[in-house]
């Protein structure tokens, strides 16, 4: 039997006269973020089957609204990741993970140069031209490789987070060095390393002073103030840096030693030198972890005041799962790795025009390429008073430089038969030396204001431009022809 609802609904459908539910409802979303069309709702709100007469040929779903801006420039989020069908799911999980990185930093909008510069490489067009678009490419695409770190360091704890970050944060420095190993450009290699450490030591730390200081130069009383930072970093990442200064001058001490000798057995006595004094940086640098991160990590706490302000702020919420963090970690780091071959086979093209040196493109351009990313966080977090994290990112990656990253490229060098040592450049030693000093006295009290910010890139300008003057590697073949004291 049916009753008078049933009767009616059967009538309105035969002569498809369809009306919108009298309770006034005239939609009903489903779970699959669309909107079910009125018409085919009858009189208390239940589906109407679908199939109906088909002079009806308007769509019985529509996109809810909102749909096409949360799916298109939502930064969190994306309909469907969370849908029963796996073949919605996935592709909706694929987009988000790819909509979230690009949205993760505005200097993103450099990725156009990435398939630019590849295309440069593979039709071998001109050396410059190779040259600046792979650079360009290689600075959103250092971006994106922090971000990855940051949302697995996220979920992992202070410690793992800090191991994570400790050993991928001059990953894009890295790569780039071991394609020019492999090609056998020891010069740009040592240059590039170099140039990490002085681009993170003055550069970016002074950066971090000066905007810091300028931003937070008075109290509520007018009166002139001072940053402060935990003075246990301070004395402790420069008593390391003293080191590798240490371990690059006496390589250069030996070589100029040795002056009687013939070139065969100077190298491998400095071979011999370097690999040794590798494999205890590299110890040195473990210890350095076991001592921040778990024995005395109550030295690199932040002083009080910077610790209740971080207090108030709301902690980082990783947008990624782990596997999708180390999928993008993974996948960049391959197109990078892509972008630094063809930027590597450039140079010695680019050096041949006699327009510049490489050592100034080791020592100046890689480093920007490879810190730019490192380089807005330290200073972004200088201007909010988070003097600690600010040292952490700029003394902390030139430790990871000095300890880590150079021995380590020391031994591969062994590995794969290049003669990759630490007896560098006269000049670049005495630089590098200096630098260690200046930064030393600057940030022994543990403050720090605008004046001595302006005074490390007042040091790094002048370190630039020595490079930038010297005629193409001059100062390659003067270290090779003189015997100084330093060499």
């Amino acid at each position: 039997m049916f009753n008078v609802k049933t009767r009616d609904h059967l009538r309105r459908i035969e002569t498809g006269k369809l009306s919108s539910p009298p309770n006034g409802n005239t939609s009903s979303t489903s779970a699959s973020g669309y909107v079910a069309n009125p018409d085919d709702m009858d009189d208390d709100g239940e589906r109407r089957p679908l199939l109906v007469h088909q002079h009806h040929t308007h769509s019985t779903l529509r996109p809810e609204p909102g749909f096409w801006r949360h799916l298109l420039f939502n930064r969190q989020s994306s309909p469907g990741i969370h849908h029963a069908n796996p073949l919605v799911r996935w592709p909706a999980r694929a987009w988000n993970v790819t909509k979230v990185t690009l949205f993760s930093s505005w200097i993103n909008v450099l990725l156009v140069f990435v398939p630019l510069g590849i295309v440069a490489g593979m039709q071998e067009w001109s050396a410059p031209s190779v040259f600046t678009l792979n650079f360009f490419a290689i600075i959103p695409l250092a971006a994106v490789l922090s971000f990855a770190t940051e949302e697995i360091a996220a979920r992992l704890g202070e410690t793992l987070g800090g191991l994570v970050n400790a050993t991928f944060g001059n990953a894009v420095e890295l790569i780039v060095s071991i394609v020019a190993l492999r090609a056998g450009e020891i010069e740009v290699v040592q240059a590039s390393m170099l140039g990490s450490i002085l681009s993170n030591l003055l550069l970016v730390l002074g950066m971090c002073f000066f905007l810091g200081g300028i931003n937070n130069m008075r109290d509520r009383n007018g009166n002139g103030i001072e940053q402060s930072f935990a003075q246990g970093t301070a004395q402790t990442t420069c008593s390391l840096m003293a080191l590798a200064s240490a371990s690059m001058i006496l390589p250069a001490a030996l070589y100029g030693v040795l002056d009687r000798a013939d070139q065969e057995n100077k190298e491998a006595s400095i071979l011999i030198l370097s690999r040794g004094t590798a494999l205890v940086l590299l110890s040195l640098y473990c210890l350095y972890l076991v001592f921040a991160l778990r024995t005395h990590k109550q030295l690199f706490e932040p002083e009080t005041q910077n610790a209740s302000a971080d207090g108030n702020e709301a902690e980082h919420e990783p947008l990624l799962s782990p596997w999708a963090a180390a999928l993008v970690l993974v996948a960049v780091t391959l197109i990078i790795s892509v972008c630094a071959d063809h930027m590597v086979n450039s140079i010695d093209a680019l050096v041949a025009t006699g327009k510049i040196s490489k050592s100034f493109i080791g020592l100046i351009l890689i480093p920007i390429v490879g810190n730019a990313a490192e380089h807005v966080t330290a200073c972004v977090v200088a201007i909010k008073d988070k003097m600690d994290l600010a040292m952490g990112v700029a003394i902390g990656s030139s430790i990871q430089i000095a300890l880590l990253v150079t021995p380590a490229l020391v031994m591969l060098g062994w590995a794969i038969g290049q003669p990759m040592t630490l007896h560098f450049e006269t000049f670049q030693t005495i630089a590098f030396a200096l630098s260690v000093l200046v930064v030393t006295y600057t940030v022994q009290d543990g403050k720090s204001n605008y004046l001595e910010g302006a005074m490390l890139l007042g040091l790094y300008m002048i370190i630039a431009l020595a490079f930038l003057a010297s005629p193409t590697d001059a100062l390659h073949k003067l270290s090779s022809s003189l015997s100084l004291p330093w060499q």
